[in-house]
């Protein structure tokens, strides 16, 4: 299935990148998600710099963060809109970025 995220940016996620000042950067075709962890808050993600090719640079994870070797599992992108919609608008933040955020509202995004 094609990735819907490597088009254009929505109005959201524009938006969300012209609030931190930076150019939106389409993500790739999978994140890597903590699938245990999506009951919890709040709701992290980092996009890693120097992603391989065709590899991973979004990671999400709630509540706690493990060092586990199985932490993280494989998603393709657009499967977001349904497990995690909550970070679907952070998408198209550009390499080093980080966020924090709950569903209540609270944000911080920052930039390494």
């Amino acid at each position: 299935m094609k990735n819907e995220f490597r088009g254009n940016p929505s109005h959201e996620q524009e938006e969300a990148c012209k609030r931190y000042g930076v150019s939106p950067r389409a993500p790739e075709e999978r994140v890597a998600v903590a699938f245990n962890t999506l009951s919890e808050s709040p709701i992290y993600g980092t996009r890693i710099r120097d992603a391989k090719e065709g590899g991973v640079s979004w990671f999400f994870y709630c509540g706690n963060h493990s060092d586990a070797d199985d932490f993280y599992q494989a998603l393709h992108a657009h499967h977001l809109i349904e497990d995690l919609p909550e970070v679907v608008k952070y998408l198209y933040l550009p390499e080093g970025a980080n966020f924090i955020i709950d569903r209540n509202g609270y944000e911080d995004v920052w930039f390494d």
